[in-house]
């Protein structure tokens, strides 16, 4: 469905946006992709790097904030979908910037939505956190109030334009991730390893399950669903294990705004989500009594069920827990 379409990505330099060039570049005859971001050395050294696998596709870099509306929606003109991988991300700094975290985060998703309706783009996707399931950070509460907007806007667009979101936990090869920051503490003399809590534990994706379940996503949704995927969990303390078997760890404690577990659903969302062979669907609220249309999966066309009451999707509990020899061979792939 994306031969000859034009797509674009906002926060396109970011890691996830990259990949997904890689990926869209590869695997699709694009008519034209979109690069949108505000860093203009970031897209000197992309555009560079994607001129190997460009083939016939119009590669545009456009620079630009989510925080304009008006430059998004020049943008957008004659986009049919987009990717909105744009944000503030980092907990620290949003605990200590909360305004800046809610201009980019609250206000730039606002801008996305009303650009997307006005240029009547076909479809978009919002990038979201395990960090907007139940938040305590400020970051974790600025995406759960973007999800609802994206959300939302499905009863304002009049089906012209179909929005829905993707939430997934750590990209576990992304910049600024631990891995790539305990490999880097791993090859130095000094090799002593923070870490916040030995019971900690997250849910981990690599780069290229989570570009290539949001572009699966875009066959799927038929507006105002939240895609999870089923993701294995991770104990922190078991990847500095994975890297070294007498690791020098020092305790520092759990920053602000951290949670020990994540949550990916919740018992509340329980009574709305239905499960697939490897995902999940949260169901809007203005739609569950019309469940039928989301029911049987586009892609696998298996039907989906709906998750018990007590259901709870939470890194300390999931069944799927990769061992220390599962990370040692997933860091080798990276």
């Amino acid at each position: 469905m994306l031969n000859n379409k034009t797509v674009l990505i906002t926060g396109g330099t970011g890691s996830f946006g990259k990949s997904c060039a890689v990926y869209l570049l590869s695997k699709f005859r694009l008519k034209k992709l979109i690069i949108f971001s505000r860093d203009e050395l970031k897209q000197f050294h992309m555009s560079i790097e994607l001129q190997k696998i460009k083939k016939k596709t119009k590669l545009r870099f456009f620079l630009g904030d989510v925080r304009d509306r008006d430059r998004l929606s020049l943008a957008f003109k004659k986009v049919d979908y987009v990717i909105h991988a744009a944000a503030l991300k980092q907990i620290t700094a949003a605990e200590y910037n909360p305004q800046e975290c809610i201009k980019t985060n609250i206000y730039g998703a606002e801008n996305v939505i009303n650009a997307a309706i006005e240029r009547q783009v076909k479809r978009v996707i919002a990038l979201s956190t395990d960090k907007a399931c139940s938040p305590i950070n400020l970051y974790g509460a600025t995406k759960l109030a973007s999800d609802k907007l994206f959300v939302n806007s499905n009863t304002l667009s009049g089906n012209k334009t179909i929005f829905s979101i993707v939430r997934y936990g750590n990209v576990i090869n992304s910049r600024g991730s631990v891995v790539p920051l305990f490999r880097e503490i791993n090859k130095s003399k000094n090799k002593i390893f923070p870490l916040t809590h030995p019971d900690m534990t997250r849910f981990f994706i690599t780069l290229e399950e989570s570009v290539e379940f949001v572009v699966n996503s875009f066959k799927r949704m038929r507006g105002g669903e939240i895609f999870i995927p089923k993701l294995s969990s991770v104990k922190i303390i078991d990847i500095i294990k994975a890297l070294t078997s007498k690791p020098n760890i020092k305790i520092i404690g759990i920053r602000q705004g951290e949670k020990l577990h994540e949550t990916l659903g919740g018992q509340e969302e329980a009574r709305n989500t239905l499960e697939y062979d490897k995902h999940y669907l949260l169901v809007p609220n203005f739609q569950t009594r019309n469940v039928k249309k989301y029911l049987i999966d586009p892609i696998t066309k298996k039907k989906g069920k709906f998750v018990p009451k007590n259901f709870d999707y939470v890194s300390s509990n999931v069944k799927e827990r990769l061992t220390i020899n599962n990370i040692k061979k997933l860091i080798n792939k990276l």
